[in-house]
């Protein structure tokens, strides 16, 4: 086998990580080879991001070997990982929001004049790589500002500054529109082409097939089996996930027959992080008893939408009433408002506090689980215990800290405390951003169930298939205007396609 600096293959030989009260790898074998795009597939929990953060270099193996080009290597850290020539794009991005796109691309890169950065340099060269794989990325611009889709280009081009040879892409389309999607499935293919070796994991099983060579399907910590996705059906491949059959079509729904306006927008006005408009003269109202999806390219509005009407962010124009009360600052009733937020990291969990912590963040104070100052510590675990079985959160127990949980368990931790005091409107912002497909399965149903109780639900997604498959209502939402308002069961896909680039002129000629 070829003993050459140059990463050819990577051989990972029974590769066991056990975790208090979880076995996330078990006995793993999983080759790459170069110019190859190996798929991993697999549920939240199953073992994918343990593995590649073993290879990595951030986690060390209990047990088992890992060799390149024939050659036993042990990885003990990511900068260990990287003189291999080994790189990786994290499901959360590794960005500092502070410091610009070029001085995140050269941190922790040598330089002859330590401490300081050999910008111009690689200024250069980030010129060169942006317009080369056809980047719109600027090295000046703070991250801070920038759209979720170009901070994920801005990982990769850490990695190609780099030169690594073999690419770990851990969700690398959970946070870009479809556009944005396909232009990062070809330039995997590219990369492949160039003659790295790219290990690619997604939940999604589209995705795989047209992407990958292969792909090794993950359960429970065990390698299920490795196939052709082109030669499998998408049903086979979520069975192999999930072990058994996975439902995610549109569902009969009977209407909710006592409608009221629940949540009422008028002539809504704001400005996005930047100080530019981001909401211009919005009118929305949503009833009891139904879904609204909003429909758009990630970064027209949606996220400032949500943020207004949760009191989260000031609007500079317009009114918001909930149940005909006007919405003028943070809402504390948690019997009024449910909000999913679209990063549960940054806004939904305090990741190091427990699950009977985050359970009860918004409700410590209140009775049963506070009695004359002190908390009841027996009582919030009485209900955490309660809400972990509702909403089957895949924990050992209600202590452990909530970074320890797979991403699908922490969202249903956020779904749970959201949903548990049976809000009267819902306000769910890609909820099921980075969740594999039982995960899906699992808030969808949940967001219907409340449908049917009678909340009034607004649904921000930019799956646009998801947003189909739940919806009463869509609204379509493009440089922050609606565009469009449509009958989910009767809407053409084309024409919201049309309305999301900001072309009314199919709508008119709707009946």
């Amino acid at each position: 086998m070829d003993q050459s600096n140059d990463l050819s293959t990577l051989r990972m030989v029974g590769i066991s990580k056990r975790f208090p009260g979880v076995l996330a790898n078990d006995n793993i074998d999983f080759e790459v080879k170069a110019g190859q795009v190996h798929g991993i597939l697999g549920e939240n929990g199953a073992g994918k991001t343990t593995l590649m953060k073993i290879l990595y270099g951030l986690h060390q193996p209990d047990s088992g070997e890992i060799f390149l080009n024939g050659k036993k290597v042990e990885i003990h850290s990511p900068k260990a990982a990287g003189d291999l020539g080994i790189g990786m794009v994290h499901q959360h991005f590794m960005l500092i929001e502070n410091l610009t796109a070029l001085e995140n691309v050269v941190l922790g890169l040598p330089t002859k004049h330590p401490p300081l950065l050999d910008l111009e340099p690689a200024r250069n060269r980030f010129n060169e790589l942006t317009k080369e794989y056809d980047l719109h990325l600027t090295p000046s611009s703070p991250v801070w500002s920038l759209p979720v889709g170009d901070q994920q280009w801005l990982e990769i081009l850490k990695l190609l500054f780099r030169n690594a040879k073999l690419l770990i892409l851990d969700e690398p389309t959970a946070v870009l529109a479809p556009k944005q999607a396909k232009q990062l499935l070809s330039t995997v293919r590219r990369f492949a082409q160039e003659g790295r070796a790219i290990i690619f994991i997604s939940h999604k099983l589209e995705e795989m097939k047209e992407v990958v060579d292969c792909v090794t399907v993950l359960r429970d910590g065990h390698v299920v089996g490795t196939v052709d996705p082109k030669e499998v059906q998408s049903a086979q491949l979520a069975q192999m996930m999930v072990g058994r059959d996975v439902f995610l079509d549109r569902r009969e729904r009977a209407p909710y027959k006592d409608k009221k306006e629940v949540l009422v927008i008028e002539h809504l006005d704001c400005l996005n992080d930047r100080k530019l408009p981001a909401l211009r003269k919005i009118d929305l109202t949503v009833k009891s008893g139904e879904i609204v999806g909003v429909a758009g390219v990630d970064g027209n509005g949606q996220r400032e939408l949500a943020e207004c009407i949760t009191g989260l962010r000031q609007f500079t124009g317009g009114t918001i009433h909930i149940n005909q009360k006007p919405v003028d600052g943070v809402i504390n009733d948690t019997t009024l408002l449910g909000y999913i937020p679209e990063d549960r990291h940054k806004t939904g969990l305090v990741l190091k506090f427990t699950v009977e912590e985050n359970l009860i963040l918004k409700t410590f104070e209140e009775l049963p689980y506070t009695k004359r100052g002190i908390i009841q510590w027996h009582e919030i675990r009485q209900k955490a215990d309660a809400l972990i079985k509702e909403y089957d959160i895949r924990t050992p127990n209600s202590m452990v800290p909530v970074n320890h949980l797979s991403g699908g368990n922490q969202q249903k931790v956020v779904v749970a405390r959201e949903l548990s005091n049976k809000p009267a409107l819902l306000i769910s912002s890609q909820p099921t951003r980075g969740l594999d497909l039982g995960a899906v399965e699992s808030v969808h149903n949940f967001l219907l169930k409340e449908r049917n109780r009678g909340a009034a639900v607004l649904f921000i997604s930019t799956e646009l298939s998801e947003v189909l498959t739940l919806s009463d209502r869509i609204i379509v939402m493009f440089n922050g205007e609606i565009m469009g308002d449509l009958n989910a069961e009767k809407v053409d896909v084309n024409l919201i396609g049309e309305l999301m680039l900001g072309h009314r002129e199919g709508l008119e000629a709707t009946p």
